[in-house]
């Protein structure tokens, strides 16, 4: 699911295609798909991006797990899926969690639970992708304050009225950009600012681009930062107080804070699973 939301209300839990200012027409975040020929549409929605020849990266919760003999997309081109890895580390909250923020309207244990789980996953493909040239991964640590690209193709809105209801998490290919706020041992995040403070094309994921990429650079020196995971609302944020009062809960107003995998500190991980074949079973 897009940006793994399990239910409608937990817009905390998953990430969309981009969500754009309200004061920029649409049309100045959309772009071709030859913009990122490594980008990797999963079975239905969700992305992921093409590191090596025959092996794509994802968020853990978009993989294809239920459906190994769907394809994957890259380049267009439909490609044979051999094998998934989900990272041992990662976990799926429990219902009883699940539940009890919905009751309560307190998330800060959900949140935390997220924050805690590593939401990646590697995808082996049958055969190499060899006309694509695959995305380095980023290998530093200083992401913060890194102004990076976000693309997609989920559900759009904008940051006025947030994501539109019901709609298609499979859209066109848009991407915006924005500046990362903070990091840790898991994640990168960044904040999605009103117009008075962000950048001429600011915006973030929304629900139907999870595992999509967090890129820095350009062409040859493009490096893969993040791949899109998750995202909540400040405790202090007016959406709360609207959800205490019944009211819908609406994803991608200003001032949500998105999360990606931080992919520096996996590189030990992606590069020891790819360099370890498949068993013969």
């Amino acid at each position: 699911m897009g940006r793994l939301l399990l239910i409608p209300l937990l817009a905390s839990f998953t990430a969309s295609a981009v969500i754009i200012r309200g004061d920029v027409e649409d049309a100045k975040y959309r772009v071709p798909a030859s913009s990122l020929p490594a980008l990797a549409d999963m079975p239905g929605e969700g992305h992921g991006v093409l590191i090596a020849p025959q092996w794509v990266v994802t968020a853990a919760h978009a993989a294809p797990m239920q459906g190994m003999k769907d394809d994957v997309i890259v380049g267009g081109v439909a490609r044979r899926v051999k094998r998934v890895i989900i990272h041992p580390g990662y976990k799926m909250p429990p219902d009883a969690l699940v539940k009890e923020a919905l009751a309560s309207g307190d998330f800060a244990k959900f949140h935390s639970f997220l924050a805690s789980s590593d939401d990646i996953a590697l995808i082996e493909l049958a055969l190499p992708v060899t006309e694509t040239p695959p995305v380095p991964l980023y290998r530093g640590d200083k992401e913060e304050g890194m102004t990076v690209q976000l693309m997609g193709k989920g559900a759009t809105g904008n940051g006025d009225e947030g994501q539109v209801p019901q709609s298609s998490h499979r859209t066109v290919l848009r991407r915006a950009f924005n500046v990362i706020v903070g990091a840790d041992a898991r994640y990168i995040w960044y904040r999605f600012d009103p117009p008075s403070s962000a950048l001429p094309l600011e915006g973030i994921t929304g629900s139907g681009d999870s595992g999509g990429p967090l890129l820095i650079g350009d062409g040859s020196s493009r490096q893969l930062v993040g791949v899109a995971s998750w995202s909540k609302y400040p405790p202090d944020h007016p959406s709360w107080d609207k959800y205490a009062r019944g009211l819908p809960f609406v994803e991608g107003l200003y001032g949500e804070i998105v999360y990606g995998v931080r992919i520096s500190r996996y590189v030990q991980w992606i590069e020891g699973v790819m360099s370890v074949p498949a068993s013969p079973s």
